[in-house]
């Protein structure tokens, strides 16, 4: 009788929502190929599919359902299909997404994500569906397997969960209190994927500069950012997000007179009106965040500063709208993020009165998203000319193909396109360009191109041997990798 080894059962992780449920993605795919399960061809169904889903974005339950949805003929014609749902949503919604979707085989929360494997296990044993939520995090996830999918930047998270109240978010009652790893731990990880070819690192949390309220260091962010100041090899430094409430005058010390930490600040405002910010329980009014990015540039006047704005929050009068608009005015932001108010049920915000119309919100929203890309161009502009050091990204342009351009971020993290020279660069080499022309959203260099090979370019062409990343993880934003060892040279430092 021949005996037929059974194929490895594939995966697929799809991600929705913020940079911490990126970071959760790539210690899921860790999870599951520890486990030996392996990532899914690109156009395959896999056999397992994961939902790390959001609870804070219009209608991410809707979204959810509709793909799951989706999703239920493939699992019906395949018995060895699972589906598991984590995530903020599943932590909000819990046996709700079982009731609503019976073909869901697992739901695990923001706690326990390091269960997963073991719930797939169980739930494929019993034939029947495993909802397991903790109330509190029981390990923390960068202490978990993962798999990276960038070989030159990297998340690392230095704290989860929020002490903030604001109205308008659910965060902090899913994701739970803040839990800060020591600074040992972190710096560890940060020398780990420097010696893996690692050039940037992003520090994560949900309020980064609260950093240290565990162990009773409130200056413990400063001290961390000038920390990775000597780490050898380590390039960039970037954070996100910090809290305009605990911003401090050390952490604008820090980045100014640490080489490696990044002249950019993602800083969110929410409102120019004091009077909504104070609805918002956002600790904070428009006059100290106007004397933060003050103080900022004038330690740092090529400081790119960015931000997230909230339009139509409850109560909102043309008035508060102004006094918005004032402080955009007044802040030269570099871009912004900017979101239209919708009701999150669970939300102190929900329940308020003066819901405003969607008409009047729509109304507003145009009004500030033209004016912010009129700021966004002007100080674009201001860089034509100015020679940039770029470094090359894996599938930052949309365009580039067409335009026969690559793509990266400056230090200031603008994107830019630059045309590509006698010798092709590899993303994560370091180019360095001068800016012919400026968009709002994106500069382009099409002169000359000086290429500066690195190690990380050298990982990242040693994994082009490795199997496919698992897809699913698309946000815009810069991904994060493992990559294998390092070769002692690549191919763009010989040639």
């Amino acid at each position: 009788m021949t005996v037929t080894q059974e194929s490895p059962r594939t995966y697929e992780v799809r991600t929705y929502g913020c940079q911490m449920n990126v970071h959760d993605s790539e210690r899921l795919s860790g999870l599951l190929e520890d486990a030996g399960y392996v990532a899914a061809a690109e156009g395959d169904t896999a056999d397992v599919v994961v939902f790390n889903t959001c609870a804070v974005r219009e209608n991410a339950d809707n979204r959810l359902y509709g793909n799951l949805g989706h999703l239920r003929p493939a699992k019906v014609s395949n018995p060895r299909m699972q589906i598991a749902v984590g995530g903020c949503l599943a932590q909000k919604d819990q046996g709700e997404i079982v009731r609503k979707a019976p073909w869901v085989d697992v739901v695990f929360g923001t706690h326990n994500i390091g269960a997963l494997p073991v719930l797939l296990e169980r739930a494929r044993i019993q034939g029947e569906a495993q909802v397991e939520l903790k109330e509190s995090l029981e390990v923390f996830p960068s202490t978990l397997p993962t798999k990276r999918e960038s070989a030159y930047a990297a998340w690392v998270a230095i704290s989860v969960g929020c002490n903030n109240t604001c109205t308008f978010c659910i965060v902090p009652s899913l994701r739970g209190k803040e839990k800060d790893r020591r600074p040992g731990d972190v710096l560890a990880e940060v020398q780990t994927l420097v010696d893996q070819g690692v050039l940037e690192v992003t520090l994560l949390g949900q309020n980064v500069n609260t950093y240290g309220v565990e162990f009773g260091d409130r200056l413990a962010f400063g001290k961390l950012l000038r920390a990775c100041g000597g780490i050898d090899g380590l390039e960039r430094v970037r954070f996100t997000s910090p809290h305009p409430a605990a911003f401090t005058d050390d952490v604008i010390a820090a980045m100014a007179e640490t080489p490696n930490v990044m002249h950019q600040l993602h800083m969110p405002l929410q409102s120019g009106s004091s009077r909504l910010l104070k609805a918002m329980r956002r600790s904070y009014r428009a006059e100290r965040y106007l004397g933060i990015i003050e103080r900022v540039r004038a330690a740092m006047p090529d400081a790119a500063i960015s931000t997230d704005i909230i339009v139509g929050f409850p109560g909102e009068t043309e008035e508060d709208f102004q006094a918005t608009l004032d402080v955009v005015r007044e802040s030269r932001f570099a871009n912004a993020f900017t979101f239209q108010y919708s009701i999150r049920p669970g939300t102190p915000a929900a329940t308020m009165d003066d819901q405003i119309p969607k008409a009047v919100v729509q109304e507003r929203y145009e009004r500030l998203v033209a004016l912010q890309e009129e700021i966004s161009w002007a100080e674009n502009r201001k860089q034509v000319g100015r020679t940039l050091e770029v470094l090359v990204a894996e599938g930052e342009g949309r365009k580039d193909d067409a335009t026969r351009r690559l793509s990266g971020r400056a230090a200031d993290n603008r994107l830019v396109h630059f045309a590509v020279g006698d010798h092709t660069p590899r993303p994560g080499d370091m180019v360095t360009v001068e800016v012919t022309y400026a968009a709002p959203h994106h500069l382009v260099a099409d002169g000359p191109v000086s290429v500066r090979c690195t190690r990380a370019g050298d990982a990242w062409e040693a994994r082009q041997g490795a199997p496919a990343p698992a897809k699913g993880v698309s946000l815009g934003m810069p991904t994060i990798g493992r990559p294998p060892a390092v070769p002692a040279a690549g191919a763009c430092s010989a040639s």
